[in-house]
């Protein structure tokens, strides 16, 4: 009954504020139609064809401010509407019609099967009509997108697999309590799952806590392994960022020298960037026992570090003053302590130089015990990367915080500079503590993670820029039979295969070859085969190369060789064609 009352009330309401709209924007004309909540059917049906010659001049005069509802909703209204109409005594009042349709919502009111007839109806006709949609911040991908996206997975776990990670997989969905308290502020994002036979479920949040989860529960404490699968987060959608999306992980648990493993995952990280290709980048460092240090130097009390650490980590997006009134008035510090963050959390620059700074006798960093053990490791980490040749890639940035709670040292992210504006690009760092929230024992871990979709996007607008076409397809060669002989078309096309070569056949006529050729050039094929009864007789084939607009006879017995040799010698891109 609570819930027949509320719904009564609700539908009262939602009927006087649109009458009350139509009033307004109608500017008096729905009075009368407002006062019996749609009027009665016989008023409709009257002025249906007069008001109908009105509606699109009135509109564009009130600037197309005028309500249009929805056919189905304009049918239940008019439903509803009438009962109000016939049953309504005295005056016409919201309160009244909530009367009128509480009594009207209870099952057994004989002239409710009206109105479930009428939603019924609406329901079968939205069926044939409504069009098919996917999920906010999500996407589909077409043949071209897929390709490119396949050549850039290729990429990325070759590099993996160079130095020695092996493939892991684990659920895309997670026990809720494996995830919750792990990602800070973040853990809002997190995608619950209905309760589902007792077991309170989410999906993964991203592949690192799975990651620690795995070791912990098989009790490994040495792996290196990548990781490349979908992860979900409730956010915002809005350009480079979707709710649905890869990551790339690339993770180093165990026990080794100190920031060697820190080393390899940010040279792997450089070797990612470089090899996509991608164009100019820099890759942001700091350590979280700095972060947490500069934040003790200042003042800020203990338990509000991980929170304040989230309000710096918006620095990349907003500036100082924005930060700092965050600081001040939702987050609780004092405008003493805040300025105290600002006059060192903004230094950035060079490695070598900043890392020279931050170890003058003068620093506060030297008083701070923790700090001082951060710029050991760091000096010993900018050391490996100078032998590795990609310390010039690197920012020393004392803003970058990573709003994730499980981070205990060196922490990093790739930002992409050129115009396509993405955001960060790549993101990962130490977190020795992670395994141990799921056992006794603590393994030392660090990694990184790639935002490929945004990576993606820098690529297709990349290729956009410089005129060339997403190839959907790999094939080689296009195998065309004129005539109507389906079997030796099968048979040169087995032939193909059987060489390992990527190929398509079809059967056409002699007057619409043109039509095959003009095909085979637009999809970036290189070579077309072509077989008559003439050329079967003879025991050739036509080779024709489309690009230089090229052909001659070929044996067929050597017509397999024959294209191993010219696809070796010109090694066509399997993904890209240029626009002609």
């Amino acid at each position: 009954m609570v819930v027949r009352r509320v719904l009564a009330w609700e539908t009262a309401s939602a009927l006087a504020l649109l009458a009350l709209r139509e009033k307004i924007v109608g500017g008096g004309k729905s009075e009368q139609k407002s006062e019996t909540a749609n009027g009665s059917a016989e008023e409709s049906r009257g002025n249906a064809q007069e008001n109908k010659g009105k509606q699109k001049g009135e509109k564009k005069k009130r600037g197309g401010q005028e309500i249009v509802l929805g056919k189905g909703t304009a049918a239940v209204r008019q439903v509803i509407g009438q009962v109000i109409h016939r049953r309504i005594q005295g005056e016409s009042t919201p309160e009244k019609w909530a009367e009128i349709l509480d009594s009207y919502f209870d099952p057994k009111d004989l002239e409710l099967q009206t109105l479930l007839d009428c939603m019924k109806t609406i329901l079968e006709s939205n069926e044939t009509r409504r069009l098919p949609k996917i999920p906010k911040g999500t996407r589909d991908f077409r043949p071209e997108q897929m390709a490119i996206r396949e050549r850039a997975f290729s990429i990325i776990a070759g590099v993996f697999k160079r130095h020695g990670a092996v493939a892991l997989d684990t659920p895309v969905f997670e026990l809720r309590e494996t995830l919750m308290g792990k990602y800070g502020e973040d853990s809002k994002l997190i995608y619950d799952l209905a309760d589902q036979g007792g077991e309170i479920c989410s999906l993964r949040y991203d592949l690192t806590v799975p990651f620690a989860r795995y070791l912990a529960m098989y009790n490994i404490s040495s792996l290196k392994r990548y990781h490349i699968a979908r992860v979900y987060r409730r956010d915002n959608p809005s350009k480079g960022r979707y709710r649905e999306f890869y990551q790339c992980d690339f993770d180093i648990a165990g026990q080794y020298p100190s920031m060697v493993p820190d080393f390899e995952v940010i040279k792997v990280l450089t070797e990612l960037l470089d090899e996509l290709d991608i164009g100019d980048y820099e890759v942001k460092l700091n350590h979280r026992k700095l972060l947490d240090g500069m934040l003790e130097i200042c003042g800020v009390p203990q338990e509000k570090f991980r929170t304040i650490c989230s309000a710096i980590d918006k620095l990349d997006k907003q500036p100082w003053e924005q930060v700092r009134k965050e600081m001040v008035e939702e987050k609780g510090l004092t405008p003493e302590t805040a300025d105290s963050i600002g006059s060192l959390v903004l230094k950035k620059g060079r490695p070598l130089e900043m890392l020279a700074e931050l170890k003058q006798k003068d620093s506060c960093f030297l008083k701070h015990e923790g700090s001082v053990l951060a710029l050991q490791e760091l000096e010993t980490l900018f050391s490996y990367l100078g032998y590795s040749d990609c310390l010039n890639k690197i920012t020393f940035d004392l803003s970058l915080a990573r709003g994730l709670d499980y981070y205990t040292g060196v922490i990093y992210e790739a930002v992409f500079k050129g115009t396509t504006q993405v955001g960060s690009i790549a993101a990962g760092g130490r977190y020795d503590n992670l395994v141990g929230m799921f056992s006794g024992k603590q393994v030392p871990a660090v990694g990184v993670s790639l935002g490929i979709e945004r990576v993606f996007t820098i690529m297709e607008q990349q290729e956009q820029d410089r005129k060339k076409v997403i190839r959907a397809t790999q094939t080689q060669v296009l195998a065309v039979v004129l005539g109507d002989d389906m079997g030796v078309a099968v048979k040169l096309v087995s032939e193909l295969w059987a060489g390992k070569l990527k190929a398509e056949f079809a059967l056409t006529s002699s007057r619409k070859i043109g039509k095959q050729i003009q095909n085979a050039l637009e999809s970036g094929i290189p070579y077309m085969l072509i077989m008559g009864e003439n050329e079967l007789n003879r025991g050739l084939v036509i080779l024709k190369d489309i690009e230089a607009n090229k052909q001659e006879e070929v044996p067929r017995d050597n017509i397999v060789d024959e294209l191993k040799n010219r696809l070796n010698a010109s090694n066509p891109s399997d993904v890209y064609t240029t626009v002609q």
